[in-house]
């Protein structure tokens, strides 16, 4: 049995339910305090196939980039985290497309509130 001929392949390294405490905000209330966002990471990579590290994204280096956005001072924009995240993981060898979804559970508690930016190298 032969195998198909493949035309597009794309695989997806993705961090989930990722929470921070962020010094996050505008409001007043919100100053000088921290408060939990919970961050996804979908980073789609170019070429194939996968067959060692060095063709695919570390994980870890992409929590590792919300962490260090979060450690880096009062942010005011869920949105300016989330670009800011979403350039550091585009710079990563092999990422051709990002999604960072950022949600602030506090924001309207019950609900929550946040934003999704889609961002690639095409």
């Amino acid at each position: 049995m032969s195998s198909p001929r493949v035309t597009h392949a794309a695989a997806t390294v993705f961090v989930r339910n990722l929470v921070l405490e962020v010094e996050i905000g505008v409001n007043a209330d919100e100053q000088g305090q921290a408060q939990p966002l919970v961050v996804e990471i979908e980073a789609e990579l170019s070429g194939e196939p996968w067959r060692g590290f060095s063709e695919t994204v570390n994980y870890e280096r992409l929590a590792g980039h919300a962490r260090m956005i979060a450690a880096a001072g009062h942010i005011g924009l869920v949105e300016t985290f989330a670009w800011r995240l979403a350039q550091a993981c585009l710079a990563e060898p092999h990422v051709r497309r990002v999604t960072v979804r950022v949600e602030k559970p506090k924001a309207l508690a019950p609900a929550t509130a946040g934003v999704v930016i889609v961002a690639d190298l095409m």
